[in-house]
């Protein structure tokens, strides 16, 4: 029943775009609003409805995606004299790809429910790129019943479609996974200054990088565990991150000890060397009392 249900998709930029064109293939139809007339063209030419607000979408569907710039912009789509829930009937989900506040949402949501509307917040992840290829992760924050409704039509854009629990989770679980992102981001620039002071080319570093972590998973490549706390003593996980632990510890003692006789400072590095082994639930190496 659920794969008949109608689908509305608002703003069409960067990522909503190649999201909404995923959505054509969706048997239930889909209707699709945007502000820039251009950036509809390509789509109702390619079999989608559209609508002229947001109002008017809510007639037409029965889960609507939201794809718009900030919490600011959310508000007024979902709660505006033009918004969704002056015509969205009882039983209609609407989800908020926009990563926003998980306070904005648990609002909305509260809102949205004294309408028989439901909100979940379902953050992405994958970017522009992933859009395109329908290679996104979607965290949901929502109900049971709200979540197997946007399964379905979510499985069009994305290949990873998680419940993250109740409404905010979504956003939550998308502001730890980018709280790796951008700290990793910053650890990028530090190894650039050192490769960088070693006159080493910092672009086919670049390449190395991509390379290796497309193999290995990056950093997610260690983030099995279902809690943080110390790893008991028989532990499967145990000896694997111990051995993490020694090869990270071994490798940024040699970087900090390359970055002292080059005059690089690795404020991120040495952080990383005090803070590894506590992190990964394992003592620092020869230290018991952790």
């Amino acid at each position: 029943m659920n794969a008949e249900l109608p689908v509305g998709f608002i703003g069409l930029g960067n990522m909503g775009a190649p999201m909404a064109k995923s959505l054509l293939a969706w048997s239930g139809g889909l209707t699709v609003c945007d502000m820039r007339p251009e950036a509809v063209l390509p789509l109702t030419e390619a079999g989608a409805s559209s609508a002229h607000s947001a109002a008017e979408l809510a007639e037409k569907a029965a889960v609507i995606s939201v794809t718009v710039l900030d919490d600011e912009q959310v508000r007024a789509v979902v709660t505006g004299p033009d918004g969704l829930l002056r015509t969205a009937a009882p039983g209609t989900v609407v989800a908020v790809h926009s990563t926003i506040s998980d306070r904005t949402a648990e609002v909305l949501a509260g809102e949205c429910g004294e309408r028989g509307v439901e909100l979940v917040d379902a953050p992405i992840s994958g970017g522009a790129q992933g859009a395109a290829r329908g290679k996104l992760a979607v965290m949901v924050g929502g109900t049971d019943t709200a979540f197997e409704k946007v399964r379905g039509p979510f499985g069009c854009f994305a290949d990873l479609v998680v419940h993250a629990g109740p409404v905010g989770a979504g956003t939550r679980m998308k502001l730890a996974r980018n709280l790796l992102h951008f700290i990793a981001f910053t650890a990028a620039t530090e190894a650039q200054r050192l490769a960088e002071a070693a006159d080493i080319d910092i672009t086919v570093l670049g390449k190395v990088v991509r390379h290796s972590d497309a193999v290995t998973g990056g950093p997610g490549a260690i983030m099995l565990r279902d809690r943080t706390t110390p790893i008991e003593p028989n532990d499967f996980w145990l000896p694997i991150l111990s051995h993490v632990r020694d090869l990270g510890e071994k490798d940024l003692g040699l970087a900090l000890e390359l970055g002292a006789r080059l005059g690089v400072e690795l404020p991120l590095a040495e952080l990383a060397l005090d803070r590894l082994g506590a992190g990964l639930g394992v003592p620092q190496k020869g230290r018991t009392d952790e």
